[in-house]
């Protein structure tokens, strides 16, 4: 673990609320002058805290309705299948998450489609014909309460 300073973590803050904030404005915030501000900043992408800046997406806004929780369970916990699995679901663009969890199923996967029909034609042709998929267990996303990126450090 990298320890961050007060600033530093202020300047983590703000950047998750608006990464497009320029820097002369987020150094007004943190009580510096912009060329301390913009090192820190080069400092926490370079030590990997900083990890990537992205556009969020409004999902329904782009088209994409139906978000799923998917629970899978491997047919047999192998390290092989185990990997293929997870190589084979990181190259699925419906799947926008996926967790290797502990519990009564061992990975819970994030899924956002356009509709029902994407649904089952994702089920069908991508996830269930997967070699080491023994069973998926689907729950429906009917509206969401938080959604959120940020990682409020103090």
């Amino acid at each position: 673990m990298i320890l961050l300073d007060l600033i530093d973590k202020q300047l983590v803050n703000l950047l998750q609320i608006n990464s497009k904030a320029n820097i002369k404005e987020i150094a007004l915030k943190i009580g510096l002058t912009q060329t301390p501000t913009y090192e820190r900043i080069k400092r926490l992408e370079k030590s990997g805290i900083i990890q990537k800046y992205i556009a969020v997406l409004n999902k329904e806004k782009v088209g994409f309705t139906v978000e799923v929780f998917c629970q899978v369970t491997l047919l047999v916990h192998s390290k092989e299948l185990i990997t293929k699995f997870e190589i084979a679901v990181s190259k699925i663009d419906e799947v926008i998450e996926c967790f290797h969890v502990a519990g009564n199923y061992d990975y819970l996967l994030k899924v956002i489609v356009k509709d029902m029909k994407s649904y089952q034609l994702f089920l069908k042709n991508k996830l269930s014909v997967l070699d080491s998929v023994g069973n998926v267990q689907s729950t429906f996303v009917m509206s969401s309460t938080k959604d959120t990126t940020i990682i409020k450090l103090t």
